[in-house]
């Protein structure tokens, strides 16, 4: 039977089986001596370096070889079977070795074996005896049926064992592919964030700066003075964008934030598209301003950048509204204009007339506010403007309900 999982307690169990067969077999040489019977105390004497012998060779080779361990079992059990019919004081002997048939041989032949020494034991005791009593018929019976119980019991635990230990092997394989499956969302969602922080910052500045670049390029012959006041412009948006980077990369809030409030930092930024852009752009704030946490800001300034950029990149509008609404339990931030409008429900939800963007801008407006447990609705029909609402919970509004 294996033994790995048990080694502590089958090192014991074996320390005592071994220890159980040199006292038993001392005790019959003690005796034979005794009673003069040099012959027979010489065959024991064997039967103990037999045993010794096997002992230490087991201990040495540790590779599983059952047919060596059945010869010593079988050279065993002859050895042992001539001195019991010589001599009743080694017929005790049997005990330790139906632990040795137990574990060296499997349960099915194991338990006939046990049987059959157990027959000859008592065969021994009644040669000797000239009859056989009851007590000597339960004693090799009893330490049998000990051994048997105990080595049934070891195969339960092993078995039991056995099977937590695949458990325990699929729970950890379990863990891993849960590790390696959140590592890879993990992966996922820095991209998506990576994705909306370029898109609403960098991308957004650099379209600024192309259509103030092309305005410049544009009135550069006839008003130099546009032309010039577009290159400046251009090139605070430059800084601007600049600074957006730097900050992004040691994942600092946005500088428009660094400075002032939410509304300033929107009031800020309308201005500065308004004055880029051809469309007047106007923004308000309605209700009594309330402390937000630093994520819902930001997601409110990238939303108000990303839909300021879709009005001014491709709306083609006269005029641009932003407003910041604090209700009692929410915040809402309105962008809507009176531009060329579109399908909302077409692919990417951009203006399929306006040969322009990738669509994402929507997309990532509306994964940031549903991380904060909010939602973004778009609202536009071709040639009827568009308007783009965000809201956000404010904080502990779902404990005042």
């Amino acid at each position: 039977m294996p033994n790995d999982l048990f080694s502590p307690a089958m090192r014991l169990l074996g320390w005592a089986v071994h220890g159980t067969f040199l006292v038993l077999l001392a005790i019959a040489l003690v005796r034979t001596l005794h009673d003069a019977r040099a012959g027979i105390a010489a065959g024991g004497l064997a039967l103990g370096a037999l045993y010794t012998g096997g002992v230490v060779w087991a201990r040495h080779d540790r590779r599983p070889r059952p047919l060596p361990a059945r010869l010593w079992l079988a050279l065993l059990t002859a050895a042992w079977a001539g001195l019991a019919m010589s001599s009743p004081d080694f017929v005790w002997l049997a005990f330790p070795l139906f632990f040795l048939y137990l574990h060296l041989l499997p349960l099915p032949a194991a338990l006939p074996g046990v049987a059959l020494l157990t027959a000859a034991a008592i065969g021994a005791v009644a040669w000797h005896g000239g009859g056989v009593t009851l007590a000597e018929v339960l004693g090799p019976s009893v330490g049998a049926s000990v051994a048997t119980l105990m080595a049934l019991a070891y195969q339960a635990l092993y078995r039991e064992s056995e099977q937590r230990r695949l458990l325990i092997e699929d729970l950890v394989r379990t863990r891993e592919r849960l590790l390696r499956a959140e590592a890879g969302a993990a992966r996922l969602t820095e991209r998506e964030r990576l994705a909306r922080e370029i898109h609403d910052t960098l991308a957004q500045g650099m379209s600024s700066i192309i259509l103030l670049l092309r305005a410049a390029r544009r009135d550069l012959d006839s008003d130099r003075d546009a032309a010039v006041g577009r290159l400046a412009e251009a090139e605070q948006a430059a800084a601007e964008n600049l600074e957006e980077a730097r900050n992004f990369v040691r994942e600092l809030v946005p500088p428009a934030l660094q400075r002032s409030s939410l509304p300033d930092a929107l009031r800020r930024i309308t201005e500065s598209a308004d004055a880029r852009s051809a469309a007047r752009i106007r923004f308000q704030v309605s209700g009594s301003p309330a402390e937000l946490p630093v994520d819902h800001e930001v997601a409110l300034l990238r939303i108000a950048q990303g839909a300021l950029g879709n009005a001014a990149g491709h709306s083609g509008a006269e005029n641009v509204g932003v407003t910041l609404t604090y209700l009692d339990d929410m915040v809402v931030l309105d962008v809507f204009d009176d531009g060329r409008g579109f399908d909302p429900a077409s692919v990417g939800g951009r203006p399929p007339e306006s040969g322009a963007g990738t669509g994402y801008g929507l997309r990532a407006m509306r994964d940031r506010a549903r991380a904060l447990g909010g939602a973004l609705t778009v609202e536009s029909a071709p040639r009827e403007g568009t308007a783009v609402v965000a809201t956000l919970p404010l904080p502990g509004s779902e404990e005042r309900r």
